[in-house]
C-alpha cells in the first residue's frame, strides 16, 4: 500500500543523497524511513534506520533534527515495552529541545515522557508531565498536541482510579479534536470514555 509506495521512494532518494555526499538530506531521509517502519509496527526494523540517522545528525551539527530522531528512537523502544530505555532517549530529547528552543518538540517530548511512566504505573509522575506539555501547547496554540494532552491526562486519572476526573479530561479532549478536525484522535477519546464507562458499570453509556 502506501507505506511500500513511500519506502521505495524513500529508499531512491537514499542513493541519490548519498552519491551526492549530502549528509543533512540522507539523516532526513534514513530517519522518514524509520517512521514509515514505525507505522508498520516494525520498531526493531525502524530503529535500524533511527541508529543510522543520529550519528548523521550529530555531524551536521543538526540539533533539533537530533531530538526528533532520540525521540523516535525513544517511542520505538516504548512500543516495543521497553519503558526504561524509551525513558533514556526520551531525557536526552528534552534536554536538547529545550538547548534549541524547540517548544513544540519539547512538548511532544514531555508527553512521550508521560506515557513511559503511565506504562510504568507512575502516574501521578507521568501528570506532571502532561501538565508541562499541556503549558507549552497553550502557550504556542498548539490545540491538536493540546487535545491529545488532555486525553493523556484523562488515562492518567482513570489509572489511579480517578474515573469521573478521567471522564472531564476526556469530554475536554473530544471537544478539541472536534475542533481541529482530528478524526483518528476523536475516534481513540471516544473509545476511552467507553472503557471508563463501562469500567463504572454504565453499559448503556459505554456502548454509545
Amino acid at each position: 500500500g502506501e507505506n511500500r509506495k513511500a519506502l521505495d521512494f524513500y529508499n531512491q532518494s537514499l542513493s541519490l543523497w548519498r552519491a551526492a555526499g549530502a549528509r543533512s538530506e540522507e539523516a532526513v531521509t534514513l530517519n522518514n524511513i524509520g517512521l514509515v517502519y514505525s507505522s508498520l509496527g516494525e520498531n526493531q526494523k525502524a530503529l535500524e534506520f533511527y541508529n543510522q540517522a543520529l550519528p548523521l545528525r550529530r555531524a551536521v551539527g543538526d540539533r533539533g533534527g537530533e531530538a526528533a530522531t532520540l525521540n523516535n528512537i525513544g517511542f520505538a523502544y516504548f512500543s516495543l515495552g521497553e519503558n526504561q530505555k524509551a525513558l533514556d532517549f526520551y531525557t536526552q530529547a528534552l534536554r536538547l529541545d529545550r538547548a534549541v528552543n524547540n517548544r513544540l518538540g519539547e512538548a511532544r517530548t514531555l508527553n512521550n515522557i508521560g506515557a513511559a511512566y503511565n506504562s510504568l504505573g507512575e502516574s501521578q509522575k507521568a501528570l506532571d508531565f502532561y501538565n508541562q506539555a499541556l503549558q507549552i501547547q497553550r502557550a504556542v496554540g498548539d490545540r491538536g498536541g493540546e487535545a491529545v494532552t488532555l486525553n493523556n491526562i484523562g488515562l492518567a486519572y482513570s489509572s489511579l482510579g480517578e474515573k469521573q476526573k478521567g471522564l472531564d479530561f476526556y469530554a475536554r479532549a473530544l471537544q478539541l479534536h472536534r475542533a481541529v478536525g482530528d478524526r483518528r484522535e476523536e475516534a481513540n477519546t471516544l473509545s476511552n470514555i467507553g472503557l471508563a464507562y463501562s469500567s463504572l458499570g454504565e453499559w448503556q453509556k459505554a456502548i454509545d
